[in-house]
C-alpha cells in the first residue's frame, strides 16, 4: 500500500538508506537526505504495517519537481513498489499542474552495478538521460540527470 508519509519522515528515510549501503554508503549524506525529507512530500511503501519504500520529492518551481531521494529495502525490489511511489509521485505533480519530474543518479561514467539497475529502473519507468555532470557531485561520483515528461 502506498500513502503519503506526514510524521516520522526523517526516521523512515535513514533507517531505509542505512540498509542499502550498495546506493547509500556515506553518513554524511544519509543524514543530509534525513534533514531534507522532513520538509519534503513524502510518500511510503507499507507492508504489514511496516514501511519498506519510500520517495520524497523537491519541488523546483511551478513546473517540475525531482525525486529527492527513494530508497526501497533490497528484499522488495522488482515487486513493482519503485513503480507505485513513482506513479504517487507523479499523480501529485500533476495535481499541482507541473509538467516534468526530474531524477539525479550516479551516471555511466562511473561503473557501478547497483547504480547501472536504478538507471534501467528509471528509464524503464518513463525517465530519459538528458544529461551527465562529472563534476557536481565531485570527479568520482559524475551525476546524471534524467527527465520524465508528465
Amino acid at each position: 500500500m502506498i500513502r503519503p508519509i506526514e510524521d516520522h519522515k526523517s526516521e523512515i528515510c535513514g533507517r531505509i538508506l542505512r540498509a542499502l549501503p550498495d546506493w547509500f554508503g556515506i553518513p554524511e549524506a544519509i543524514a543530509a537526505y534525513e534533514a531534507d525529507v522532513a520538509r519534503m512530500p513524502m510518500w511510503g511503501a507499507t507492508i504489514a504495517e511496516r514501511t519498506v519504500g519510500f520517495a520524497a520529492l523537491k519541488v523546483h518551481t511551478t513546473y517540475a519537481s525531482e525525486i529527492h531521494v527513494m530508497g526501497i529495502l533490497r528484499e522488495h525490489h522488482g515487486h513493482g513498489i519503485g513503480r507505485s511511489l513513482i506513479a504517487a509521485a507523479e499523480g501529485h505533480c500533476r495535481a499541482a499542474g507541473q509538467r516534468f519530474l526530474t531524477v539525479k543518479t550516479l551516471g555511466p561514467g562511473r561503473e557501478c552495478e547497483a547504480y547501472a539497475r536504478t538507471r534501467a529502473f528509471y528509464e524503464r519507468v518513463g525517465f530519459v538521460p538528458i544529461e551527465e555532470f562529472p563534476e557536481l557531485w565531485g570527479p568520482d561520483n559524475p551525476c546524471l540527470m534524467l527527465i520524465k515528461a508528465l
